[in-house]
């Protein structure tokens, strides 16, 4: 399990930072690149707060509410290796690496640099890591409510 976790770990804070790289190496401030023209772009910002740019210029105190959530995270999923399903093995790796995808902004830049743009529906620019965080939060809701936690129906322990 820890080359699961490790793994999710590494490949999404990789991915993430390699895309930022790319963006932040090819677009201008602002500018924005149509991948479907009108529905989703490429444009590059800055954002100085967390999630729909809640907690703007807050960045000490960003920076560590994601190192004890991630700190959280790591002890609920060592507490739980031998209990946890697939989900919530793929789930929380997911969030860890996300959060350390835009934690590495943070320190390195002081903003996080967000490019994905669904410019169809107004929604709120984001990144790969974010995507990360989501999918991994929706995975975790559904592993939790499909968690059993070594009990059996009836509620007791097994063995």
């Amino acid at each position: 399990m820890i080359y699961l976790v490790a793994g999710l770990i590494i490949v999404s804070v990789l991915v993430d930072q390699v895309l930022k790289w790319i963006v932040c190496n090819t677009l201008e401030i602002g500018q924005t690149v149509p991948l479907i023209d009108g529905v989703f772009h490429f444009t590059y910002i800055r954002n100085f707060g967390a999630a729909f740019s809640i907690l703007q210029n807050r960045l000490a105190f960003l920076i560590l509410i994601t190192v004890l959530i991630t700190v959280v995270l790591l002890a609920f999923l060592y507490r739980t290796r031998k209990t946890a399903n697939i989900l919530m093995k793929l789930s929380i790796p997911l969030i860890i690496g996300g959060g350390i995808g835009n934690l590495i902004d943070r320190i390195r830049l002081g903003y996080v640099v967000d490019f994905l743009d669904f410019c169809l529906i107004h929604f709120p620019v984001f990144n790969f890591a974010d995507c990360c965080v989501t999918i991994g939060a929706a995975l975790l809701v559904l592993g939790m409510l499909t968690w059993e936690d070594g009990r059996n129906r009836k509620g007791e322990t097994d063995g």
